[in-house]
């Protein structure tokens, strides 16, 4: 019911994954009057696997989380994460409120055992794939442990998403050499050294991208600020090219012959292909859209829960800690 769009990009972005996915069911949550209109359409052996779930309430893009937590109890947001701690969803996909979602998952469900905070992972573009990045906002400073954490985290999730036994972790600095960083970083990488983790060492914000590590650890203040330049250079460059293609004539028939290769880049650099965030490190699967996620970034970030949901991502990051203390 949040996000910048509402019921009108989630459910049609939801519904798109149901018809590519025959044993997936759907719980939408939310004002019923709203969400109906959106079903049409639906053959009748699909709208058999879309349940509706009344919530009377709804929490607003710049709400406090304390606010939502106590004052609306029968939001959309709530009574979803309601249901993965009840068990009748196996996980949450939502649009709204980041604080908020973030705030009431931690509350409602509770945390993994051995794990001190939750942390916002996703997949970003690199050389050859894909990076998985944590954490990018949850924590706006961090400890060296809450960072330990976080690589085991994000092992985890790389080793899903990527398919991967032993993922690559790096931990995020100012430099490669040992003596660089602040003190924080120097002990996470000392006890990173000491895990069982296939722990590389330190890479810079140059390296976020290229391809040679699985995982980047740092806290949310510097991995949030991060993902936001990369984003503003990626439109930068977008505008960019446009702007060169479109100056002439000569130019824009270059662009048509460019056509494929510039069509090709386009499809592999589309922020909508990593949308949806998982708050990882809470005893339920919990994802976060993008507010202005279309419907096809929205059916990305529903694809990314069943990813975590079929591999059970919190039981795995449980038996990870186990590991590592073993």
């Amino acid at each position: 019911m949040s996000g910048d769009h509402g019921p009108g990009v989630c459910v049609p972005g939801a519904l798109e994954v149901l018809r590519e996915q025959p044993t997936l069911e759907l719980i939408l949550v939310g004002a019923a009057a709203a969400l109906e209109p959106e079903l049409v359409g639906l053959s009748a052996a699909e709208r058999a696997r879309v349940r509706i779930v009344a919530a009377s309430q709804v929490v607003g893009m710049d709400e406090p989380p304390r606010e939502a937590i106590r004052r609306k109890k029968d939001s959309s947001l709530r009574r979803a994460i309601d249901l993965v701690a009840d068990g009748q969803a196996a996980a949450c996909v939502s649009s709204g409120n980041t604080g908020a979602l973030m705030s009431t998952a931690h509350f409602v469900l509770g945390m993994i055992e051995g794990i001190d905070r939750p942390a916002i992972i996703s997949a970003l573009p690199a050389v050859g794939g894909e990076t998985c990045m944590l954490d990018l906002g949850a924590n706006s400073s961090a400890t060296a442990e809450h960072l330990a954490q976080f690589a085991v985290m994000g092992a985890v999730v790389a080793a899903d998403v990527k398919s991967l036994s032993r993922p690559k972790v790096a931990l995020l600095n100012i430099g490669r050499e040992d003596i660089k960083g602040n003190e924080i970083v120097k002990a996470a990488h000392q006890r990173l050294l000491g895990s069982k983790l296939n722990y590389v060492g330190y890479v810079e914000g140059n390296d976020i991208c290229s391809g040679a590590v699985d995982v980047v650890v740092t806290d949310g203040f510097t991995g949030n600020v991060a993902l936001k330049a990369m984003e503003g250079i990626a439109q930068m460059i977008a505008g960019a090219v446009r702007e060169e293609f479109t100056a002439n004539t000569a130019r824009s028939l270059g662009a048509l012959a460019s056509g494929p290769a510039l069509a090709s880049l386009r499809k592999r650099l589309d922020p909508r292909r990593y949308n949806g965030a998982s708050m990882v490190g809470l005893a339920g699967v919990v994802i976060k859209s993008h507010g202005s996620a279309d419907a096809t970034a929205f059916a990305h970030a529903v694809r990314v829960g069943i990813v975590e949901a079929e591999n059970g991502v919190p039981a795995q990051i449980s038996a990870q800690l186990q590991a590592q203390a073993a």
